[in-house]
């Protein structure tokens, strides 16, 4: 490992190119050429150091170093290839490299594993193309389901289905089957948040996702004129959310971490200068650890909302669309991530993802656990997301002791 700084710099460079834009970003989106291109040229790199290299029905890209004792059980790493539209060039595509460094670094030094050691690419993850995320994960374990994305359409009013099958691609035959030899997955990622920086920690050892959930939610007053409504006789309901906000968000405060709560979308109608707003749509995104008491908070900010509402003499629609329970990681195979960096004297903390990873299909099915590394700013899914090079160094390391302990020991 001793040129691995030049290593890492050099193959984050070298995927940076499939999808660059010239704001300095990439867009890589499923099944586009750009995608294409990057698996193909993956492939290829995979091949270089000797792995057993192949695509899975739907695009997943597998690099596979066999096991001498152990060859049915698989040690995996990897990430999603996919990006969002003008992102940065390490969310998902550092995890990949990660992973094939470590294992070139492992073969290179003690040979042939104990247990199969196998770099993933993963073919989707982000949802920037097609309204449908986790596809790569989703189709390991049988998740994905052929209708949920059959009739779905990009922007550019190309089919899921078309862009697919134009890449040679295609549905599972059986859609149902699950792959059953992964013994652990190890997931490499920047954090996308500023704890790690702020704190001064080089590594997070995760050991859980968050629960989500989303809500959209109309709130109806009543549209009058800006100058000859008196403010007694109002039903504005800009001024009703904006106290749904407020009180909401000094109790999200109160509640502190790791809850969070934003309201990231507000419209309001008619949404004009001189109109008093009769109507606002708005979203509302909750997050925590605890399923219990993300339901809890969220129900009593829900009864608050409904009471301001009627207090008010407006009337309110709350649209719960998406309730996702939290996802522990694997607690053994997250004390062997916190003996490996107390061994190598790293600077690391135990921490929650606020985001939602790959790692999260995975870990209910199998033992699973992250490894983040700082994000500079906490900047992500923008060309300015970027992480320190030692920094991204000491990621690799970590991930390569990790699966040093994982598939060359009994």
């Amino acid at each position: 490992m001793k040129n691995i700084i030049q290593d890492v710099e050099n193959n984050v460079n070298w995927l940076s190119q499939f999808g660059a834009v010239p704001s300095g970003g990439i867009t890589r989106l499923l099944y586009t050429k750009e995608w294409f291109d990057a698996q193909q040229a993956l492939k290829s790199k995979f091949e270089d150091i000797g792995l057993d290299v192949s695509f899975d029905e739907v695009g997943n890209l597998s690099g596979r170093l066999t096991g001498s004792q152990y060859p049915e059980q698989v040690i995996m790493s990897g990430s999603h290839v996919d990006s969002v539209v003008n992102g940065g060039n390490l969310d998902g595509h550092f995890g990949i490299i990660a992973a094939y460094l470590a294992i070139q670094y492992l073969k290179e030094k003690y040979g042939t594993p104990l247990r199969t050691l196998e770099v993933i690419s993963l073919a989707e993850e982000e949802g920037s193309r097609f309204p449908y995320v986790f596809w790569g994960s989703k189709n390991l374990f049988g998740l994905a389901k052929k209708e949920d994305v059959q009739n779905i359409k990009d922007g550019a009013g190309v089919s899921f289905t078309d862009a697919m099958r134009g890449l040679g691609f295609n549905f599972k035959q059986d859609e149902t089957a699950a792959r059953k030899d992964i013994k652990a997955f190890v997931e490499l990622h920047i954090e996308q948040g500023s704890v790690l920086e702020n704190e001064g920690n080089t590594i997070g050892v995760v050991n859980s996702i968050v629960g989500q959930r989303r809500y959209n939610i109309t709130l109806k007053g009543q549209a009058n004129h800006a100058g000859t409504t008196p403010m007694r006789y109002r039903k504005d309901a800009v001024y009703g959310f904006s106290r749904i906000c407020t009180e909401s968000i000094a109790k999200a405060e109160a509640a502190g971490d790791p809850l969070v709560l934003t309201f990231g979308k507000v419209v309001p109608k008619p949404n004009t200068v001189n109109v008093v707003p009769g109507e606002v749509m708005f979203t509302m995104d909750c997050r925590h650890t605890d399923q219990a008491y993300l339901k809890t908070f969220t129900e009593e900010i829900e009864h608050d909302m409904r009471a301001i509402a009627k207090e008010m003499g407006m009337e309110i629609e709350i649209d719960r669309w998406m309730d996702e329970a939290p996802v522990p990681m694997d607690p053994q195979l997250v004390d062997t991530l916190k003996n490996i960096c107390d061994k190598e004297q790293l600077n690391y903390r135990v921490m929650h993802s606020g985001a939602g990873h790959d790692a999260q299909i995975f870990a209910p099915r199998v033992p699973t656990a992250m490894l983040f590394i700082p994000s500079i700013k906490g900047i992500s899914h923008n060309p300015a997301e970027k992480t320190k090079t030692e920094d991204l160094v000491e990621g690799v390391k970590a991930l390569t002791q990790a699966l040093y302990q994982l598939a060359y020991q009994d």
